[in-house]
């Protein structure tokens, strides 16, 4: 047997790919930061510090990881809204729309089941926010494939709609009264709150994130559905010419990540904020964008990167009252990463080290 074809090189081989999806994102990561350090010294800061408060406000005490598990919790969500109709070669960003929606809608629910079991509370919010993120993120597959709507202009135009209904629904139909200050909803019944994992303070929208992340990864590595995604992403033609149902395959997929966005309302609004306000639109869906970027849409990798992205969000308020940067810095920080993120891409395929079709043709 031929040093090529013996299970040893295609080990190697099968590693080597592997690692580009590991080490690109970390070295676009490392430049990512390395770029705002010289910012941060045009500004007179110190990066050494920024960093070392980084890792104090988001790692350094059990606080701060407690804080940080929390602030995850719905970017592991968010994050699969963009990285499962990645799959098929959508480029999906309005996340956001559908976590509001679905934030108003476990809101609607759990206000008007007041009294019901617990539990019969908790599902019926659950599936009433996921189904508010499925109908409007899957429209943006609709979209795409019935009418040729770019996704990424449409997802992010749906997203500011989506915003705007929510405002529209707090404020008005479903207000409460006594929410002076603050337009609110109703508040859920308490007994439909999510409580804390045992011996924790993070709520159990941590477990929730985590397991559909792994649900998202047997789904694309383990079933049909997912080998068809994949066929799809790579060439929709092919796809046709297979036979696959490529329409419903796209809306499929979208629903799906936008029923996980919409899950992510829900948690924020039964685990957090108690009801529907202004705060549910958090941002936490255009992090998402980058975690899964970061992530290169894969379900398993969401987890660690959901987990980094959470310490660093939860470092703002530590990074603005001991170096005097706004609140806003994290998101110039996020901003730049992703940049340089998009320009990785590029890279991909091209190193030696990485790409074993390079190693045969050299030989």
């Amino acid at each position: 047997m031929s040093e090529r074809a013996s299970p040893s090189a295609g080990a190697v081989e099968w590693l080597a790919r592997r690692a580009e999806a590991f080490v690109l994102p970390l070295a676009a990561l490392i430049v990512g930061l390395l770029a705002f350090s010289v910012f941060l010294l045009f500004l007179g800061k110190s990066p050494l510090q920024l960093f070392e408060l980084m890792w104090r406000g988001g790692f350094g005490s059990w606080f701060s990881v407690q804080n940080t598990l929390s602030r995850a919790a719905p970017l592991l969500l968010s994050a699969l809204c963009v990285a499962l109709p990645a799959r098929l070669g959508l480029v999906v960003i309005g996340g956001e729309g559908a976590i509001v929606l679905g934030g108003v809608a476990a809101a609607a629910a759990g206000y008007a089941l007041s009294g019901a079991p617990a539990f019969v509370g908790i599902v019926a919010m659950g599936l009433a926010s996921m189904a508010a993120g499925a109908l409007w993120i899957g429209a943006v597959g609709a979209l795409r494939h019935y009418r040729a709507v770019n996704e990424t202009i449409s997802s992010l135009l749906m997203a500011y709609i989506a915003i705007a209904l929510m405002n529209h629904f707090v404020e008005g139909p479903l207000r409460d009264p006594a929410s002076l200050n603050k337009p609110s909803t109703h508040p859920i019944d308490p007994a439909f709150a999510i409580g804390d994992i045992p011996g924790m303070d993070v709520h159990w929208g941590l477990v929730v994130g985590i397991v559909a992340c792994v649900i998202s990864s047997i789904l694309i590595e383990k079933t049909s559905w997912g080998f068809a995604a994949r066929i799809a992403g790579g060439n929709v033609r092919a796809a046709q010419v297979q036979g696959l149902a490529v329409g419903p395959l796209i809306v499929g997929f979208c629903a799906l990540a936008g029923g996980f966005a919409g899950l992510a309302g829900m948690i924020e609004v039964a685990a957090v904020q108690g009801n529907a306000n202004a705060s549910i639109a958090a941002g936490y869906g255009y992090t998402g964008i980058l975690v899964a970027f970061l992530a290169r849409h894969n379900p398993l990798a969401i987890i660690p990167v959901a987990l980094l992205l959470g310490g660093i969000d939860a470092s703002g308020g530590l990074l603005q009252r001991r170096m005097g940067l706004p609140d806003a810095t994290v998101q110039v920080l996020q901003g730049m990463i992703f940049l340089v993120i998009l320009f990785s891409e590029t890279f991909y395929g091209r190193f030696k080290a990485f790409n074993p079709d390079l190693w045969q043709r050299r030989r």
